[in-house]
């Protein structure tokens, strides 16, 4: 048992974790399921007024299945040691690192990877060209996104990249109004997206077939789209080695070369919307149109194989036309102020989830999730990275809570000039959020700016604080008091929040 620094009471050992997507809400979950250290407390903090982070604003809204998993979060968000404080700044404009371990025996840092890499190539800052990830936050309802504004004028748009996130974009554009409306994307990219020209969807990748990163799921959804058709050039697939016969690649490249071999032998149905997915092609520069400024397509060189697993120019040119142009060539993760960084990997330096400093683990400092290990694996690559990083915060619980710290950290986050969002706060977002889906005739619609969110979170606020606290203590002494739901619904803040995300 942990003892206090007085030595006269057991202790809580008090956790912050920063980021409440599915590394920081695991490593929340492994810290208070676990029997061998009693009496700890974690708050999750995340800089949005809502928990789930790319479950909520990275999975594309027509996959449901996928956000479902808000579901099993919610559960570990609602443990009675788990509490969710949103709209809390860490980093630069906001709480440094000093200031946050002043106020808990251990902070955990899940803060994902935050940026998007460049082409690299001229022309890639002109209006029209994007990162995937901006446009993805936007039909999402990232409230950072809520002003973006992206050419949906045609006739055709380049996804640059072969991955599920360029996947996910391509179908994006290239799915029927229809078929997105009873999803919970913003009213305003709806729109937007319904009274899109783009006929044509190029997503393209310097490398062939077999060494494409998207799963098979993902690829297969694409032929499955009501008004559109997937173009694949025989000629090719051929320049791949592997194409002949995928029999000794490993099991998902080989499905997606067969997925791919049957898209090429169909004849054209005639569909409103073609899908071309497009190989061997690296991106040499973003054209620019005749005013200079909009994007008029891309011009690709030619690759092939080159013996070693990579590619190399031919030399030989192609230009696609298009008015819009997202790359999906991956993320990278980015310092966070007070931290040590590893710019060649963008990950924090640690020893099993320990935050290393000139080469010795730093007291109370640990990562997990991406800013641990880099940008890869999928959603449930997150448990057993925050399991390590939880264990070694309970290996290490007995020097960490020999340190005085606040005993409210809720008010010296206040004191510090935050303005935390409670779990009665995030219940009244859902609230509002299901209200404006209803007066839209849709299922539960998003809000997309902050000030709708900040709005609908007091308003839950101020009906529902006093009863949340009531449930979570009663959880804790064991009465098991059963509290019904406490959100609220405001009509008007929803609904003029929808427009702004257009």
């Amino acid at each position: 048992m942990l003892e206090s620094p007085c030595g006269k009471e057991p202790a809580v050992l008090r956790v912050a974790v920063v980021g409440s997507g599915p590394s920081g809400v695991y490593t929340a979950q492994s810290l208070v399921e676990q029997q061998a250290v009693p009496d700890v407390r974690v708050h999750v903090l995340d800089r949005l007024p809502c928990p789930y982070g790319l479950v909520r604003y990275g999975v594309a809204p027509d996959h449901e299945k996928i956000k479902s998993l808000q579901n099993n979060l919610r559960t570990v968000l609602d443990h009675p040691d788990v509490s969710f404080l949103g709209n809390v700044h860490i980093g630069e404009g906001g709480l440094g690192a000093e200031e946050l371990h002043e106020l808990y025996h251990a902070v955990v840092y899940c803060v994902g990877a935050a940026t998007d890499r460049h082409l690299g190539v001229p022309g890639e800052t002109l209006w029209g060209s994007f990162s995937a990830t901006d446009f993805v936050a936007w039909y999402s309802a990232h409230p950072d996104a809520a002003t973006h504004r992206f050419p949906l004028d045609g006739p055709a748009a380049v996804v640059i990249g072969v991955g599920n996130v360029a996947v996910d974009v391509t179908r994006i554009l290239a799915r029927s109004v229809d078929e997105l409306a009873p999803t919970d994307m913003p009213q305003g990219p709806l729109g937007a997206l319904a009274g899109s020209a783009i006929e044509d969807v190029y997503m393209v990748g310097r490398r062939g077939p077999s060494q494409a990163k998207f799963t098979t799921k993902e690829l297969r959804e694409l032929g499955a789209l009501t008004g559109a058709e997937v173009v694949v050039r025989p000629e090719e697939l051929a320049l791949d080695p592997a194409f002949a016969d995928p029999s000794g690649l490993p099991a998902v490249n080989r499905r997606n070369v067969e997925v791919l071999r049957s898209w090429a032998a169909e004849p054209p149905r005639g569909a409103g919307r073609r899908i071309h997915l497009r190989f061997f092609l690296r991106p040499v520069a973003v054209l620019a149109g005749p005013d200079g400024e909009r994007v008029a397509g891309v011009r690709f060189e030619r690759t092939l194989p080159d013996g070693h697993g990579g590619v190399a120019g031919t030399g030989n040119y192609e230009e696609i036309a298009a008015g819009t142009v997202l790359r999906s060539v991956g993320y990278r993760g980015v310092p966070l102020p007070g931290l040590p960084f590893d710019a060649e990997s963008g990950t924090v330096p640690h020893e099993e989830g320990r935050v290393v400093r000139d080469g010795a683990p730093s007291p109370g400092e640990y990562v997990a999730g991406w800013i641990k290990r880099g940008p890869t694996g999928v959603i449930g690559t997150n448990r057993p990275c925050a399991k390590q990083t939880a264990a070694s915060v309970l290996a290490d619980a007995g020097s960490l809570a020999a340190r005085r710290v606040p005993g409210d950290p809720v008010e010296e986050l206040r004191r510090l000039g935050q303005a935390p969002v409670e779990w009665p706060g995030w219940q009244g977002i859902e609230a509002a959020e299901a209200a404006l889906g209803r007066s839209l005739g849709r299922p539960m619609v998003k809000i997309p700016d902050w000030a709708g969110l900040l709005a609908a979170a007091s308003a839950g606020t101020s009906n529902g604080a006093s009863t949340a606290v009531h449930a979570k203590s009663a959880v804790r002494s064991g009465t098991g008091t059963n509290v019904p739901g406490t959100g609220t619904s405001i009509s008007g803040t929803g609904q003029e929040a929808a427009g702004a995300g257009g």
